[in-house]
């Protein structure tokens, strides 16, 4: 094993994605998965969590658990920790990815539901799955949360309003818990720009070098969803380790 490998190296370790059956969390999953860490794969739709599960199996040959959750739902997640430890006994990194922002015409459009909604996904269900995982990795003596956050959280406009203000929650949630669980849990969030993922899959177009299509971004492109993977397996493992209540940008140079 060389010096990077063993840096980056997750074997025996076992990492909970949630929203990881497609987009970022997806390839989030698999880059954990092929660094060595068992996964679990959790999202909305429990089909497309087995189809992720398998293909983790299949190509890396790590275990893989599929568990279909609604993250928004609080009472929801202490059956997924039950799970987890059930089949692995352990949780050494959560990443909190699952998210959603609605697109709305004008904010007369946006409804107490939706607000409601968004801030549930974004915000109050990381809150209460980083407590519950954190209790875990606490009494374990170790562990990494990434949080999954948007540049859209400091860099808000008017068509993502609470998106966007449940995204700056996340980022205190991020430097609190690092304080609350430390020294022997790290917290970091992983803020990402625009990627070509399933909500924008007409920018997959426009992941090619300085193609211009956000010609204020230093990058001027969008994001391949796999160019996230390098932050999350930094913050994930011990190449992180005096990192903890940071914020890592990965957004092609946001203005």
């Amino acid at each position: 094993m060389g010096y990077a490998d063993e840096l980056f190296d997750l074997t025996g370790r076992v990492a909970l994605v949630t929203g990881g059956s497609r987009g970022l969390g997806r390839e989030m999953a698999l880059g954990l998965a092929r660094c060595g860490a068992d996964v679990v794969v959790a999202s909305r739709t429990p089909e497309s969590c087995q189809e992720v599960a398998a293909e983790i199996e299949r190509t890396t040959g790590r275990a893989a658990l599929p568990y279909g959750v609604h993250v928004g739902r609080w009472d929801q997640l202490p059956g997924l920790v039950d799970a987890v430890m059930e089949r692995f006994g352990r949780i050494d990194v959560l990443v909190n990815n699952a998210g959603m922002s609605p697109v709305y015409d004008r904010l007369g459009d946006v409804t107490e539901k939706l607000f409601d909604a968004v801030v549930a996904l974004n915000l109050k269900g990381p809150f209460r799955l980083t407590t519950l995982v954190g209790e875990v990795m606490v009494a374990a003596g170790r562990g990494s949360v990434v949080n999954v956050s948007s540049t859209g959280s400091i860099r808000p406009n008017g068509a993502i309003i609470p998106y966007a203000a449940a995204k700056a929650g996340l980022n205190s949630l991020t430097e609190s818990f690092a304080l609350a669980l430390g020294p022997t849990v790290r917290v970091n969030t992983l803020m990402a720009g625009p990627h070509a993922t399933d909500a924008h899959p007409e920018w997959a177009a426009h992941t090619g070098t300085g193609d211009g299509i956000f010609p204020a971004h230093a990058l001027q492109r969008a994001g391949d969803p796999r160019e996230v993977v390098g932050a999350a397996l930094f913050l994930a493992s011990d190449a992180s380790s005096y990192t903890t209540g940071a914020t890592i940008r990965v957004d092609g140079g946001i203005p």
